[in-house]
């Protein structure tokens, strides 16, 4: 199943537990992170029990994977797409607005298991 996808953080943290199925699907596809599910990472794991080792493990998989930065384009899109949600009344988590515009800017279907994910108007989403 190759395709183009952005990573959202739950699906990283599937990977990092050992999910074959997820494994699997990373090896066929074209994959991308934000810089804000990095973020929700290395957050994770200062407060995790085996820090230093969750860290270095994020640092090793963020050095061999491509990482997608926010820009100007990329505020357009997080402005139409928050004001959309507030529109219909389908707040969501700052930082999936923010990883909801880059996917929707660069085209790439968000491989997550929120669905909330669901009220972003323009948004190719999967559940993985």
């Amino acid at each position: 199943m190759a395709g183009r996808f952005l990573l959202d953080t739950n699906v990283v943290i599937a990977f990092f537990s050992g999910e074959k199925r997820i494994a699997e699907r990373l090896a066929e596809a074209e994959v991308f992170v934000p810089t804000q599910v990095l973020g929700e990472l290395y957050y994770g794991a200062r407060k995790s029990a085996r820090a230093a080792e969750n860290l270095a493990r994020i640092q090793r998989f963020a050095a061999a994977i491509e990482i997608l930065f926010c820009d100007g384009i990329t505020a357009w899109f997080y402005s139409e797409v928050k004001d959309r949600l507030r529109l219909k009344g389908h707040p969501i988590p700052e930082n999936d607005i923010w990883i909801a515009a880059i996917s929707i800017q660069h085209g790439l279907t968000l491989a997550t298991r929120d669905e909330h994910f669901n009220h972003v108007d323009n948004l190719e989403r999967e559940n993985w």
